[in-house]
């Protein structure tokens, strides 16, 4: 494999890059492109697209070229929008998901030159955050056609033909404050979901959903992410809230019937937020909590370590090979 490039976002000091598992980093300067003081939400790469880094910001989407250590801005109705979430195609990298604060769905369907708006009908307003927002888009890796989106705070919304359509899936959740979404990989193709008040399962494509008891001290659930190339096992991030001041990264073996801590090392300063896995090496694991610390697996998630580097904000990781 050829060298990993990891990629941060965060809420104030733009996207920051290493070349070396997270043993140094750099960011580049604003005249790469993109501000270096932005706000990043979301980070989307795709196997066919090498060396591709799509982040959805405070003012729209961006695409960086790690070749050119340069970032492109990807003009659209979203530039006067937050976006939070970002989705490819697994089969068509030119077909595109974005999500947004106010919530709405935008669909590009030429790798983000172009993008319409769906118009959908989310809710206005949220008590916790004022204006909903898309939380996750993700493209279902079993059943074609099939897209989920999240919204925090409207619930689980689905789309049967690549995120044209949408109908609202909400039906036995305890809470409609969703942040992360996962299917497993079992036969059942259970779809997971994380809110607020804990993790949901729905054996059903989401037309039932159950809420699954965490043997943990906290329920709040935030990251639920499948590990690539391992088909039973799932990581979820959980804690004692946003952004909290401790919590633990779980791990199922199971495709998500049970789960137990995966022992990341000392103290964690907040809620675990994000997970980073890739196909391109399953032994390769990267987890950051809410205030910026960094953890880091070499064997698949057998054993951790601390990152030295911490950060202020962290909204999002992904790791890519380049």
């Amino acid at each position: 494999m050829t060298t990993p490039l990891l990629s941060v976002g965060t809420a104030g000091m733009s996207v920051w890059f290493s070349r070396d598992l997270g043993e140094t980093w750099d960011r580049p300067y604003s005249e790469s492109g993109l501000y270096l003081e932005s706000r990043v939400w979301a980070l989307a790469t795709h196997p066919k697209l090498p060396g591709q880094l799509f982040a959805g910001t405070d003012f729209g989407v961006y695409r960086f070229d790690s070749g050119k250590n340069a970032w492109t801005h990807l003009p659209s109705a979203m530039d006067k929008l937050s976006v939070w979430s970002l989705a490819i195609s697994p089969a068509n990298p030119r077909l595109m998901l974005a999500g947004t604060q106010p919530a709405n769905i935008f669909r590009s369907e030429d790798g983000g030159a172009t993008w319409t708006a769906l118009d959908l009908p989310f809710a206005k307003d949220c008590p916790f955050v004022h204006t909903p927002r898309v939380t996750q888009i993700l493209f279902d890796p079993q059943e074609p056609g099939a897209v989920w989106a999240g919204v925090e705070i409207d619930g689980v919304w689905k789309s049967a033909d690549d995120g044209r359509t949408w109908s609202k899936c909400v039906s036995g959740l305890v809470s409609e404050d969703v942040h992360g979404l996962a299917v497993a990989a079992n036969n059942s193709r259970t779809v997971l979901a994380t809110t607020n008040k804990g993790l949901h399962a729905s054996d059903d494509r989401g037309a039932h959903w159950r809420y699954v008891k965490l043997d943990s001290p906290w329920q709040y659930t935030r990251a639920v992410t499948p590990a690539a190339g391992r088909p039973e096992t799932l990581y979820l991030t959980n804690g004692n809230g946003p952004p909290g001041s401790t919590g633990r990264l779980l791990v199922s073996n199971d495709n998500g019937a049970s789960w137990r801590d995966a022992r990341l090392p000392g103290e964690t300063n907040s809620t675990p937020w994000c997970i980073a896995s890739n196909a391109a090496d399953p032994d390769l694991l990267f987890v950051a909590t809410n205030l910026g610390q960094l953890y880091r697996s070499t064997d698949a998630g057998q054993s951790w370590r601390k990152m030295k580097r911490e950060f202020g904000e962290v909204r999002s990781i992904a790791w890519q090979p380049v």
